[in-house]
């Protein structure tokens, strides 16, 4: 199979770089269903040029490229090793080339192998058919809703809704449940897999192989077919919206599959993914390992084309206060800022993650952080044939894994804003007030548009973290992001989780009996 290395490298490039069809079109369709000029409206023409921004560029979505996982069908003969080692050859070539950025850590050491390889990475299921081709399929799947992931054990009680039982009511509670604990904090809005039964393992793995259905199918069993079709219209309700603004579409998605278990055990599986729904699929020679067809590319049909849906930029049904911002940044400019208003940034900031917060904790910063901003990112990024360092994308990461720190961080070293994605809790939002500080929300996912909006790197720190978790000095330029949490008191995130709480509770009978 002397082409299969370089099949699974186009496909491991199209799957990171290019929207399927079937994702675009239910992405169209979310931003026909929001009012014109509202946060999430904006949020998905963002997304929407950020797509187009991708495939133009070849470039990541999303600069979290994620754990790649691999299901291969192959004709009984053909050799597995063989395809195994083909596929770890294509990954590191794709991360050599920045269409995946290195994600790959050791779990005791935290070293990053650089190269995406590592044990149990990346991640390969194989299953022979009695078919003559290849067939391999690749999700995508960032941390960021990787992380809102979640199994319920039935019977439980979930708050809002009550008792779930063990019968198709209980598992639409738990469906339902899955969306409101993800708030804007999975990138919405998302799509989800739901895996009914199994057990926790292969719970999960049902539910992610959920996710490798097309967007607009119809489920073949009919009581699951009604479930999907409720949880699409009611799970919309809650009024979450994209990124957790609020607003009329919060899911795109929803595939329920079911298998049997064991008595004792009743389980409902939910593998939440982003709007960047990076999935394809290709089915390959086993003489040659060409590609022969591709899985994902056919348009659906009925579907809202780009020209169909209106933009809404000039259109604003809120009041929306636009500040530009210079760092280093006084406490009187932050203090004059309020939740919805919009900031652009122009200037130095600095990325830090996990790794970069927990080191400040016990030690000074490299650099001055004084009225500084820090932003949660983890780009991905290349050396230019000059040797100097080039953005390839660099979207925010979830902010609420640096919720035990920032507050301190803040204190500690002054900093005026932080720019993420998906919100803080309450211990940040008291040290915002208490140390005049805001939080920026950037557009998850968006990692062209903000790559975009970067003219270049002064230096980088911690490379020993590895390049997502290193401290990279940024310059940028008209960085646009929203205040979501204000130095009152205010927050967004608040705001719209108790609302889409008290949206939840309205569900709490039964429906299906």
């Amino acid at each position: 199979m002397r082409a299969l290395k370089e099949s699974l490298l186009e496909l491991i490039t199209e799957t990171s770089t290019n929207l399927p069809p079937d994702v675009r079109a239910a992405v169209r369709e979310g931003k026909a269903k929001e009012d014109a000029g509202t946060r999430s409206a904006l949020a998905l023409s963002t997304i929407s040029n950020n797509i187009t921004m991708a495939e133009e560029n070849v470039s990541p979505i999303c600069q979290d490229t994620g754990m790649p996982t691999f299901y291969v069908h192959v004709p009984v003969g053909v050799n597995q090793l063989e395809i195994t080692r083909q596929i770890k050859a294509a990954i590191v070539e794709a991360t050599k080339t920045g269409k995946l950025r290195p994600n790959s850590v050791d779990s005791l050491t935290g070293a990053n192998s650089g190269d995406n390889l590592g044990e149990g990475v990346p991640v390969i299921h194989y299953e022979q058919w009695e078919h003559d081709e290849i067939d391999v399929r690749l999700i995508l799947k960032g941390g960021g809703c990787e992380n809102k992931n979640i199994q319920y054990s039935l019977p439980c009680e979930l708050e809002g809704l009550g008792r779930a039982g063990r019968d198709l009511d209980g598992i639409r509670k738990c469906v339902l449940h899955s969306v409101y604990q993800a708030q804007g904090q999975g990138c919405s809005a998302g799509f989800i897999g739901v895996g009914i039964g199994g057990d926790r393992t292969t719970g999960y793995e049902l539910a992610k192989k959920q996710l490798f259905r097309k967007v607009y199918d119809t489920n073949a069993n009919p009581d699951l077919a009604k479930l999907e079709d409720y949880i699409m219209e009611h799970a919309n309700e809650l009024s979450i919206g994209t990124m957790g603004f609020g607003g009329n579409t919060t899911l795109l998605g929803c595939k329920v599959g079911s298998m049997h278990r064991i008595p004792a055990s009743f389980y409902v599986s939910v593998a939440y993914n982003c709007w960047a729904f990076r999935r394809q699929g290709v089915t390959l020679s086993p003489e040659t390992g060409e590609i022969t067809s591709w899985l994902y590319k056919d348009e659906p049909e009925g579907t809202l084309q780009e020209s169909s849906v209106e933009e809404t930029e000039s259109v604003s049904k809120e009041s929306v206060r636009e500040v530009v911002l210079t760092p280093p940044i006084s406490e009187e400019a932050i203090r004059s800022l309020k939740v919805g208003d919009v900031v652009t940034i122009t200037g130095g900031i600095h990325t830090g993650r996990d790794a970069l917060h927990k080191y400040l904790m016990d030690h000074d910063s490299p650099v001055d952080l004084t009225g500084g901003v820090i932003y949660h990112c983890g780009p991905v990024m290349l050396k230019d044939q000059d040797d100097k360092w080039e953005v390839k994308a660099a979207g925010p990461t979830t902010s609420i894994r640096e919720e035990p720190y920032q507050s301190d961080i803040i204190k500690k070293f002054g900093i005026r804003a932080v720019i993420g994605k998906g919100g803080m809790g309450a211990k940040t939002l008291a040290g915002l007030k208490d140390h005049g500080a805001v939080y920026l929300n950037a557009i998850g996912g968006a990692a062209q548009y903000y790559a975009d909006c970067i003219t270049g790197v002064d230096g980088v720190d911690f490379m020993d973290f590895g390049v997502p978790e290193a401290m990279w000095h940024l310059q940028v330029e008209k960085f646009t992001a929203i205040v979501t949490m204000d130095a009152h008191g205010n927050s967004l995130h608040r705001d719209v989780e108790s609302t889409s709480l008290e949206r939840l509770a309205k569900f709490k009978d039964p429906v299906f009996s």
